[in-house]
């Protein structure tokens, strides 16, 4: 069943798209296939429009998150996919967001770079009728019904995971009692997963006051920025016990650093680390041993974002969280999770 003003909806979409063919034959620079999936204008009226907006494609996982969106919205499983790469600004994404709303699209689906600034565009989603869902990222708005749902993972509980799987190496270790002394590398200065990890780390570091927290830093979530942060936290201290990194792209530059710093990163090296997303090169250097363990951040959230869009075609009413599964990757059960990949 399709919602009321879809058909509407759909002639204007097809009248957008084809000025946006003709104009993009008379002028150059236009890069449409980038933008939309397949780069042709849709003239099926029974396929659902679906806008999407990334943050970017700043990591392993941003980019494995993209593929399962794009696997799932596909002509022949009923949908039509206009996709916009945001390249790690607020600006484009509004933007990008406008655009969906003036082609009166579907349903609006998008990561928020940030929480904050976003109560404008999504009031002006929702006064056109367009169903909005974030994905991965929260934001922090006025008016909660702005969007009608958020898919992602619990990241406050991934956080307190790696401080339980701290634990359970520092127990391993027996060294319970010893004075621990821990770096941050966080994620995007005010990401939905920045916050939840740190928060949730935190709540179970407070438990132990023996933990010491040196520094806490913005790494970006980039290899650069990971590696650039660590070569300087490891000039500053001289001794560092734990690495606690928020995503595997700053951990794979930060064991960079710890290597030309010539220490040994591991369980029985001189740095204990411990990463999030369990990307499968960093699930490989957990079986190597240079991971200690691996928090897992579920990229495949495509097909959730189909269930939610699937139950509000058919009038079904839609939990407002919807959380992925997710668990800890170590030494004892990541071969098999590589086997699988």
């Amino acid at each position: 069943m399709r919602r009321l003003g879809s058909v509407k909806r759909r002639v204007w979409l097809f009248a957008c798209l084809l000025f946006a063919v003709l104009l993009s034959a008379a002028c150059t620079g236009g890069d449409l296939a980038e933008e939309e999936a397949g780069g042709e204008a849709k003239q099926d009226e029974n396929l659902v429009v679906v806008g999407v907006s990334q943050i970017g494609s700043e990591s392993v996982w941003r980019t494995a998150n993209t593929a399962s969106i794009q696997r799932v919205f596909t002509k022949e499983n009923g949908y039509f996919l206009i996709f916009k790469n945001a390249r790690q600004k607020q600006e484009n994404q509004i933007k990008a967001l406008r655009s969906f709303i003036s082609q009166r699209v579907d349903y609006i689906a998008f990561s928020p770079i940030t929480e904050q600034g976003w109560d404008t565009v999504l009031l002006e989603a929702k006064e056109a009728g367009i169903p909005v869902i974030l994905i991965d990222r929260k934001v922090k708005v006025r008016d909660e019904s702005l969007y009608v749902a958020w898919i992602g993972p619990d990241f406050v509980n991934e956080g307190r995971m790696a401080g339980e799987a701290l634990e359970e190496c520092l127990k391993r270790q027996g060294r319970q009692e010893e004075s621990i002394r821990i770096v941050v590398l966080q994620g995007t200065e005010g990401s939905t997963s920045a916050i939840g990890r740190s928060r949730g780390f935190l709540s179970v570091a407070k438990e132990h006051q023996n933990w010491s927290i040196l520094e806490q830093v913005d790494a970006e979530f980039t290899t650069a920025k990971g590696q650039e942060e660590m070569e300087r936290l490891l000039h500053k201290y001289e001794n560092i016990d734990v690495l606690i990194s928020q995503n595997d792209d700053m951990t794979f530059g930060a064991l960079e650093a710890i290597q030309k710093a010539g220490k040994k990163a591991g369980e029985d090296g001189d740095i204990i680390v411990i990463s999030f997303d369990a990307v499968k090169n960093a699930l490989k250097l957990v079986e190597e041993g240079s991971i200690t363990a691996d928090v897992e951040c579920n990229p495949n959230q495509g097909e959730y974002v189909e269930a939610v869009i699937r139950k509000m075609e058919n009038h079904e009413n839609v939990a407002k969280l919807n959380f992925v599964e997710e668990q800890v990757f170590t030494a004892e059960n990541v071969r098999e999770r590589l086997e699988k990949e």
